[in-house]
């Protein structure tokens, strides 16, 4: 039973963590508002004079914004694609028990996935794609597609199968027990790995600075714009920064309902 003294002392607890992990983003938040003077001065905290400057500048640079746009496309693309393959693959894996093929992506999951850099640079220079959104994306599908299978596996394992084979005794086949029953079913979680699909996509920093160029350059390549033999331009960058994070968060917030029940259920399943 809880006492009231627990529940506290929980509520603190929780408090305490939130505010530890939450710091970087205040920090980032407040510096955007800031000189670089300010910034880089210890004395100063969240009490200042702020400045839209850093703001209106990174409006003006002609490699934020279509940066943005390359992260969006290549994105929601990549989260598309590797929806369309991992999510019926994750359901025949976790439906007919296919063990081996589970090792597979066990294995694809713990493979780093900068190891291939070197090697998918030089076919696809070969090719000539380099530079190009093909690339951003297949190397971006190449981390998405384990990670949806990892996720949607347990996900069709803990539905019961006994739906299913009820939709086949009336009639239907394999597949169209689940387009019909298992996918719609699977709603939350397929909606918690496109969202965690998305944000490794927009926040994939090393495919995007060997694989693209500057027309095709994403958030992330753009942010580190920002850091030269000069110095650091830190009002810009986290100016920059906090603009890069708006999409994410929308994504997040649409998607929170879904989003949490997808969690919650993935927590208890598999």
């Amino acid at each position: 039973m809880r006492t009231p003294s627990m529940k506290a002392l929980r509520g603190l607890a929780i408090t305490v963590v939130a505010l530890f992990f939450s710091l970087p983003i205040v920090w980032m938040f407040a510096a955007a508002f800031k000189t670089n003077v300010q910034v880089t001065d210890p004395s100063i905290g969240l009490i200042f004079k702020p400045t839209l400057d850093n703001f209106k500048a990174v409006i003006a640079d002609d490699r934020i914004l279509p940066s943005m746009v390359n992260s969006l496309i290549v994105g929601v693309t990549s989260t598309a694609l590797s929806a369309i393959i991992a999510v019926p693959a994750a359901w025949a894996v976790g439906r007919f028990r296919m063990h081996r093929a589970g090792s597979l992506v066990l294995v694809a999951r713990i493979v780093p996935a900068i190891s291939l850099l070197v090697p998918w640079y030089y076919l696809f220079a070969q090719a000539g794609l380099v530079g190009s959104y093909t690339v951003l994306i297949l190397s971006h599908m190449f981390v998405s597609v384990p990670l949806i299978l990892w996720i949607m596996i347990g996900f069709f394992e803990g539905l019961p199968i006994e739906l299913e084979e009820a939709a086949r005794v009336d009639g239907l086949t394999a597949f169209g027990a689940f387009r019909r029953i298992a996918l719609p079913l699977a709603a939350p979680g397929t909606a918690t790995a496109a969202v965690l699909a998305f944000v490794a996509s927009w926040n994939n920093f090393m495919f995007a600075l060997i694989l693209s160029d500057e027309h095709t350059m994403t958030v992330p390549v753009a942010l580190f714009s920002f850091i030269s033999y000069a110095g650091t331009d830190w009002g810009g960058l986290m100016a920059a920064s906090t603009v890069m994070t708006i999409p994410v968060v929308v994504v997040a917030v649409l998607a929170q309902k879904h989003l949490v029940a997808g969690l919650t259920a993935g927590a208890t399943k598999g």
